[in-house]
């Protein structure tokens, strides 16, 4: 299969944003890269869908906080902390309950 013809874009597309970027300032800027802002506006209804994926991120940072040594920071050598790190992804994965996938 092929994909698009090019370099690979290293960019995303979409960036997320909850009321805190709510300013022209910060929109600007994001276009100005070439992506497509999401921010939510202030003094309107939640239920703007940019929870559910923001959420996805803060669920998996909560999880990798089980580990003690991922949570504070004892390594000082980065590959040294970046293989606890995937081993506690590895562990978070494996642990996932079978009826959920």
């Amino acid at each position: 299969m092929r994909g698009k013809r090019g370099r690979p874009r290293r960019r995303p597309g979409v960036v997320l944003g909850d009321r805190g970027y709510d300013h022209d300032k910060y929109r600007r800027l994001v276009r100005a890269l070439g992506v497509k802002p999401m921010i939510a506006r202030r003094g309107t209804e939640h239920g703007s869908g940019l929870g559910t994926q923001r959420w996805v991120v803060e669920r998996a940072f909560a999880h990798l906080h089980w580990f003690r040594r991922l949570r504070i920071r004892w390594e000082i050598r980065d590959d040294i902390h970046e293989a606890f790190l995937t081993l506690g992804c590895a562990l978070i994965c494996w642990r996932r309950p079978k009826a959920s996938r």
